[in-house]
């Protein structure tokens, strides 16, 4: 395959996906990563993609711009289902939880099914949806109403309302990008109201985010990194990342990539809260 065949497709694979992998890429080609990413260089400089740590993401984002879930759900699925399997380890039967909108926080959604006397309070349709499918007869599924997002999250002052007077256990925290300045944060300013809600009713925030939202900024901060009592991510994240985390949160805990779509369910005999 000649060169500008080669980019022509990454740059396809770039807008259906919003993002791509060096390595992913290289494998897919079968040509080395030094080649990748001197293609990634070559339509960088065009201007029609921006490269990232490991790979690159569609060009002309913004603070702003918010991926619908859909779009947002191929991307990263071997770093969301591992930091989803050690993430269902945290959660006790009989708990509380509350499981913001994100395709992280759903696919840990598709783990909790099976955890004896759960009550899960989410604003995501997804989440929601997952567990009343799904999920077991002794389980209590809260969905807050609300304004849709392209995220399927419920948002708006019936969202913030109706977890107000809640007391939980966990909340398990999807962002759209972590920086040491800005903190969490998100595109959608109706979006922080309903988290920060959500953070201020439960005892622990364990936030659930992988490499690529490192050094993306939304333009609303939810909560400083500090807020955090665990961040869930995956072995990626770059060393500046590591070091700035690891001295703001109160544990990070980094998972190794598994194969995308393996579900494990959570071992409610050994779930520990953290």
């Amino acid at each position: 395959m000649l060169a500008r065949q080669r980019q022509s497709a990454i740059l396809d694979r770039v807008r259906a996906t919003g993002g791509v992998r060096v390595s992913d890429l290289a494998t897919e080609f079968g040509v080395s990563d030094m080649t990748i990413r001197r293609d990634l260089e070559a339509l960088h400089e065009r201007g029609l993609l921006a490269k990232v740590h490991g790979g690159a993401t569609a060009a002309g984002t913004s603070s702003t711009d918010e991926p619908g879930f859909h779009a947002k759900s191929v991307r990263q699925l071997p770093e969301k289902a591992a930091i989803a399997d050690r993430a269902a380890a945290l959660v006790r039967p009989g708990a509380a939880v509350a499981l913001s909108a994100g395709t992280t926080t759903a696919e840990l959604a598709r783990r909790l099914v099976d955890v004896p006397g759960l009550t899960v309070v989410t604003n995501s349709l997804p989440v929601a949806e997952i567990l009343h499918a799904g999920g077991r007869s002794d389980q209590t599924v809260v969905l807050t109403g609300g304004v849709r997002t392209p995220s399927d999250a419920l948002v708006g002052p019936l969202a913030v309302g109706a977890v107000r007077r809640l007391h939980l256990d966990l909340l398990f925290l999807g962002v759209h990008g972590i920086t040491e300045r800005a903190g969490f944060t998100t595109p959608n300013l109706m979006e922080a109201e309903i988290d920060r809600a959500l953070v201020a009713a439960a005892d622990q925030l364990v936030v659930l985010a992988d490499h690529t939202k490192w050094g993306t900024v939304g333009i609303s901060s939810i909560v400083e990194l500090a807020a955090a009592h665990v961040l869930v991510s995956d072995e990626a994240l770059p060393p500046t990342a590591r070091r700035v985390l690891g001295e703001q949160v109160g544990q990070l805990i980094m998972v190794k990539a598994t194969r995308a779509g393996r579900v494990t369910r959570t071992p409610t005999s050994e779930g520990t809260a953290p």
